[in-house]
């Protein structure tokens, strides 16, 4: 029987701070995770922390070029946003980006209408606030992880408690049961194409954004 499957994903880099740490902790458990990137956060330096990450089996994702609200943007705004990033990413690994995570999980239909991108969410633990210690990060994750679901993280500038977490959270999956493998990983296993208009936290999910 296949082991029970998570996707670790972290949101709002790269950069050169702390996306090495989050990256360092990957490679101590030897797993893999998703990174959506903000365009505006890629330069020279970040670029190649983000190489680094698809080199160890990581897949890099698009989270906008400004994190701008974009259920305010018009529909050629919203396909700049989208555009900046994936040709971003494609420079620096190869390949252009296989899912989109809106910025604060906001949708409407022009950005369904004009992503062609898969939309993922997922289970979150208010990681950007720091008032979260790493140890309540860790339990609102471990409380809601199920089989091929999303793990929603932010590998911001100074995130360290998040950094923290990674410590209890990837040993306690892993000793469920669970393997760690991409978004593009979950579908995959689960037999799934992803379907337009579904802002996915998990695999199995059916309802739309609305």
């Amino acid at each position: 029987m296949e082991n029970k499957v998570c996707a670790l994903t972290f949101d709002d880099g790269p950069n050169t701070v702390t996306t090495p740490l989050v990256i360092d902790k990957l490679e101590k458990y030897g797993v893999v995770a998703s990174f959506f990137l903000v365009g505006n956060n890629i330069d020279e330096e970040s670029a190649r922390v983000s190489r680094r990450a698809f080199g160890l089996g990581c897949e890099i994702n698009n989270h906008s070029r400004t994190h701008s609200a974009m259920t305010e943007l018009s529909a050629e705004e919203i396909k700049q946003e989208i555009a900046y990033t994936s040709e971003k990413i494609m420079e620096i690994i190869g390949e252009g980006p296989k899912f989109f995570r809106p910025p604060y999980i906001a949708v409407n239909d022009t950005m369904v209408e004009n992503i062609d991108l898969p939309f993922i969410a997922g289970f979150g633990a208010e990681d950007w606030e720091d008032s979260v210690s790493a140890a309540e990060r860790a339990k609102r994750i471990l409380e809601q992880v199920c089989d091929g679901c999303v793990i929603l993280l932010h590998d911001i500038v100074g995130n360290d408690k998040t950094v923290e977490a990674l410590d209890t959270i990837i040993p306690a999956l892993k000793n469920e049961g669970y393997e760690f493998v991409t978004v593009s990983g979950l579908f995959e296993r689960a037999g799934i194409v992803p379907a337009k208009g579904i802002v996915y936290s998990y695999t199995g999910q059916k309802n739309m954004y609305a």
